[in-house]
């Protein structure tokens, strides 16, 4: 089995995806300006993909998309000279995630149910209609982190900024994760 693959590196995936080029970013911007930020945030960028190909022979897609993004709006923003492109990069991978789970549940397959079948689970009904709830709310959830990533970059200072990015979008989702994980068990529980 390829490790890229595996559930536990594709959470680690999704966890540091861009985390090393914003660590990389707020450190040089906060001593040597914006313009050497942007330049070792994407250098750190294209180490995140190359360290992924090296250890697991392939780069999973939200490295590629994330780190994607991460150059694109690092390239408008060196040539505007100006961070808040590059800044701005959480917030669009956020509102996009944001659609992309709403948008499944609209045709009728639920993200969170389609990647749990992909991974082998089979869930009764009943569980089904209530992982479509969860998927509109987790859709909801990075919804409302859009509209904070993109006030934290276009207002709040890079440190506080990257501690959104870093430690802010993780703990909450986790914390929210777990709430709707409670929630489900008691539902299920229930039902039994």
């Amino acid at each position: 089995m390829n490790p890229a693959g595996s559930p536990k590196a594709q959470a680690a995936s999704v966890f540091f995806a861009g985390l090393l080029p914003v660590i990389a970013f707020t450190l040089i911007e906060e001593y040597y300006g914006t313009m050497a930020g942007l330049i070792a945030g994407m250098v750190f960028g294209v180490g995140e993909i190359s360290y992924e190909l090296y250890k697991y022979k392939k780069v999973s897609k939200i490295t590629w998309f994330g780190n994607g993004m991460l150059f694109v709006l690092g390239g408008i923003s060196l040539i505007s000279s100006e961070g808040l492109w590059f800044k701005l990069q959480p917030a669009l991978m956020e509102g996009i995630f944001a659609l992309a789970l709403w948008g499944s549940i609209l045709m009728g397959k639920p993200l969170l149910v389609y990647l749990a079948e992909q991974q082998g689970h089979q869930f009764p009904d009943f569980v089904k209609s209530k992982m479509k709830g969860i998927t509109f709310r987790s859709g909801l959830f990075f919804a409302i982190h859009t509209g904070l990533a993109v006030w934290a970059a276009l207002a709040w200072s890079t440190s506080a900024w990257a501690l959104l990015k870093g430690l802010g979008v993780t703990i909450s989702f986790v914390l929210y994760l777990v709430m709707e994980g409670v929630l489900l068990r008691r539902a299920v529980l229930k039902q039994r």
